[in-house]
């Protein structure tokens, strides 16, 4: 913990030396493929860096030591979305990359050990996202209503903003991984491959998308009454899910060219939204009581509103999103996750170790209500150009979860320091997130957060 108090102080005292890029960053890294430029392809890049002070699970070992605490520098995201748009109605846009290296995992596929391969090294890159859309109904000026259509590995998984965000502009440090309530289970990292519609009509915006989720096999644990029965991932010969997400634009109305919804905008804009989503797939999981498998419904829904907008005359700005999940995967589903998890179980511990595991693992998806709420203000600042824009936040979580006795909450403080935006930014946070050692006792335990973000 020192050592990252250091680092981030020494960090920050620098920021001036090295602030450098443009605000007029324009469209980016764009080709034209005609003269008019209604042809073109366009190219995102970007390298998310953690710096992590993280107080462990008991019960927790890395590399064979016990350890109660560990420090760690990773690669959270590392990845380039490219797509063109070869005619006005024609777009077609593929994602590819890695997530979550650290010094213990995140590597090639059954990389462990010393050596070439070791644990840890050379992750495997893979797709994103991969589709192809077609434009029914152009989007005009003087017309209300736009309709687009596309098939394939896609992130229009309805339910709320934050489970289609950008991951280039959150306002906090990362999402809180709920919102993403399937991943990598019946998903690829967020996305299933099908079938979906999106367009406005005036300042109403919808997604829709019918899916085949990805196959899950997990095998359900026995219970003596239906009171015990857990419901696991299993959905055998998969179902056809469906998604949506409907909301109203009050204000400002927000692009839709490609489905990644912005955490903020830093007072460019002026955002009022109310919002409503829903997933659902049969047979998504089952249970087992005496021996007879139970198969259960995935129904999930979502309610969110979301703010941004400029305040004063110094480029103020705030910031706001609030969303309420009612999640039903079954009886007692309970999934526990750990994001860049560098622990695991220590077999010689003695104590009463977490029941969520080992490392930062905790209760994060499961039956039961989640309730997120995060705020941000940007400090106003009257130069023309500012070397650094800081924007301090805060998010609040409360978890009430079937499996659990006890409802836990959790907080997010922090700020994001601007050197061009959000596409060169510092973002430093503090979290806390519930330890429970029993279903009905729990603690909380920190992690110090400094992320080193820059997309062009």
């Amino acid at each position: 913990m020192k050592k990252l108090t250091l680092f981030v102080g020494l960090l920050l005292s620098s920021i001036a030396g090295f602030a450098q890029g443009s605000s007029e960053y324009g469209s980016g890294l764009k080709f034209n493929l005609n003269e008019d430029g209604s042809k073109y392809m366009r190219m995102i890049a970007w390298n998310q860096v953690w710096f992590r002070s993280t107080q462990m699970n008991p019960g927790t070992m890395i590399n064979s030591e016990p350890a109660s605490s560990s420090s760690d520098i990773g690669l959270r995201r590392l990845r380039m979305l490219v797509y063109a748009q070869v005619s006005k109605r024609y777009m077609i846009v593929t994602h590819f990359g890695i997530n979550n290296q650290t010094f213990t995992n995140g590597g090639a596929v059954s990389s462990t050990g010393t050596g070439g391969y070791g644990a840890g090294k050379k992750p495997g890159m893979f797709f994103h996202d991969a589709w192809n859309e077609y434009a029914l109904v152009l989007p005009q000026a003087d017309k209300k209503f736009s309709l687009s259509v596309g098939a394939g590995l896609h992130y229009y998984m309805g339910l709320s903003r934050m489970t289609m965000a950008s991951t280039l502009n959150f306002l906090t440090a990362d999402a809180p991984i709920f919102n993403w309530p399937l991943i990598e289970n019946s998903d690829q990292f967020a996305r299933q491959i099908g079938i979906f519609a999106k367009g406005k009509y005036g300042h109403l915006e919808y997604r829709f998308s019918h899916n085949k989720p990805f196959a899950t096999n997990l095998t359900p644990v026995n219970a003596t009454s239906n009171s015990a029965a857990v419901s696991v991932d299993n959905n055998g010969n998969t179902k056809w899910s469906t998604a949506g997400y409907v909301e109203y634009q009050f204000l400002d109305t927000e692009a839709n060219l490609l489905p990644y919804k912005v955490g903020s905008y830093l007072g460019t804009k002026k955002v009022f939204n109310v919002g409503a989503g829903f997933y659902t797939a049969p047979n998504g999981t089952r249970s087992m009581v005496n021996s007879e498998v139970k198969k259960h419904n995935i129904n999930l829904f979502a309610a969110d509103v979301f703010v941004d907008m400029p305040i004063g005359t110094k480029k103020a700005a705030i910031t706001a999103y609030s969303v309420f999940h009612k999640y039903d995967f079954g009886p007692n589903y309970l999934r526990n996750l750990g994001i860049m998890n560098v622990g695991v179980a220590d077999s010689a511990f003695t104590g009463q170790a977490a029941i969520s595991g080992a490392g930062n693992a905790q209760p994060t998806i499961g039956t039961g209500n989640i309730w997120y709420t995060q705020a941000g203000y940007l400090i106003p600042d009257s130069h023309e150009k500012p070397k650094v824009r800081i924007q301090p936040f805060a998010a609040y979580t409360h978890k009430n979860f079937e499996a659990l006795d006890k409802a836990s909450s959790q907080f997010d403080f922090g700020a994001n320091w601007y050197i061009d935006g959000h596409h060169a930014k510092i973002t430093t946070q503090y979290s806390t997130r519930p330890v429970y050692t029993a279903v009905n006792q729990t603690s909380s335990k920190g992690e110090l957060l400094v992320q080193l973000a820059i997309y062009l």
